[in-house]
């Protein structure tokens, strides 16, 4: 499989304290002159373009947290290699910035929402603020980030009675609802042993609507399987990274907010490119790392492993 996305991390703060993540709960956050500069991100997108790198996602933590971060969007949109650049994000400050980042350059946006009530939305993040996620999301289509895609972690005993409304969504909403099996995210959270499989998420959903049938979703180049409920003008997707391996096909590389590179979510290999960089390295020797990285990247993945010290806010989702 050919590596040709790159998911970047720019914070590892955030502004929700989710059950299956806890970063309000964890206080070891990167300190601010390790995070990688504005011109060291474009600095190693634009290598990464060399090597192949087309697709770019900008993660966290929650990245609209990162000041100015329109002013890196227009930056990275404007790499003559780079053909889609997208921002994962929980949505709380979506509606007052869509605007402006789709002026700059963003494609389009995946939004993390657990839960269509409030109450329970409130119990996994630590914070009543649906509201302003349903707005940034309606916001987000207004302004052309699209396809909209709605990320939905399940957790059997919490959230599992949203299932339905999350498939619903998809019939009115020109959206892509996409439930993700629960994977462990650190040390200190959950184990993923009671997760619910997309399987099974499945079958609530036909049993109320009926079989599902093919969707085309574009881009399509990850891992989900996308199918929609008739007469749906969204689709559904699932991403069975739990219940499945698809790590051959496994197409990413991330590079958390203090400039290390990790081949696989849950090898202990990484690459300092940041420390790298600020020792004065030259680009043609820069370049020459990152194509390494891509080359041996399934040579660390490691499936159902859980490194020590592992924190997917400090990796990247």
């Amino acid at each position: 499989m050919r590596v040709n996305c790159l998911r970047i991390s720019v914070t590892d703060r955030c502004n929700l304290s989710c059950v299956y993540c806890h970063p309000a709960r964890d206080r070891d956050f990167v300190q601010d002159d390790e995070v990688l500069t504005f011109d060291e991100i474009h600095r190693i997108v634009r290598l990464f373009a060399d090597c192949g790198i087309e697709n770019v996602r900008l993660t966290g933590g929650e990245p609209l947290l990162r000041r100015d971060l329109p002013l890196l969007v227009t930056r990275l949109a404007a790499i003559e290699r780079i053909r889609e650049l997208t921002l994962t994000t929980n949505g709380v400050r979506l509606k007052q910035m869509a605007g402006e980042l789709k002026a700059a350059g963003l494609d389009r946006v995946n939004i993390s929402v657990d839960s269509l009530e409030a109450d329970n939305y409130k119990q996994i993040t630590g914070r009543d603020v649906l509201s302003r996620v349903v707005e940034g999301i309606h916001k987000a289509l207004e302004v052309g980030l699209q396809p909209v895609k709605i990320n939905a972690v399940i957790l059997r005993g919490v959230n599992h009675s949203q299932i339905l409304a999350f498939a619903k969504i998809s019939i009115d909403v020109p959206v892509t609802v996409r439930f993700i099996e629960y994977c462990q995210t650190s040390e200190g959270t959950p184990a993923a042993d009671d997760y619910v499989p997309c399987r099974e998420i499945r079958s609530v959903i036909e049993r109320a609507y009926g079989p599902l049938s093919r969707a085309t979703v574009r881009p399509s180049n990850g891992p989900a399987l996308y199918l929609k409920i008739g007469g749906a003008i969204g689709a559904i997707g699932f991403i069975a990274g739990r219940s499945t391996r698809f790590c051959r096909s496994c197409n990413r590389i991330r590079i958390s907010s203090d400039g290390k590179i990790r081949p696989c979510l849950y090898s202990d290999y990484t690459c300092d490119i940041g420390q790298v960089m600020r020792n004065g390295t030259s680009d043609g020797q820069i370049r020459n790392i990152l194509a390494r990285a891509i080359g041996c990247k399934h040579t660390f993945t490691r499936p159902d492993s859980l490194v020590r010290g592992f924190s997917m806010r400090k990796v990247g989702g």
